[in-house]
């Protein structure tokens, strides 16, 4: 089984199919770490305060994850 089966990845303005897997094996290979742009996590029912901060900005919001 891999690593990232049950992973959806959902990008935009770029080229998703010629990137992806090259990057995924970049990060796989612990050479590169995505976590920086990770200024959020917040509970599943605490989405819509994400998707305010997220669109306003608020305490430097670059990417807030939720969990379920």
């Amino acid at each position: 089984m891999s690593r990232w089966e049950g992973l959806t990845l959902r990008t935009g303005q770029t080229h998703v199919r010629r990137y992806l897997q090259p990057l995924l094996q970049v990060v796989e290979a612990r050479k590169f770490n995505p976590s920086f742009v990770i200024t959020h996590r917040l509970r599943l029912d605490e989405a819509p305060r994400g998707y305010q901060a997220f669109r306003d900005k608020e305490d430097g919001c670059i990417k807030v994850v939720l969990t379920p």
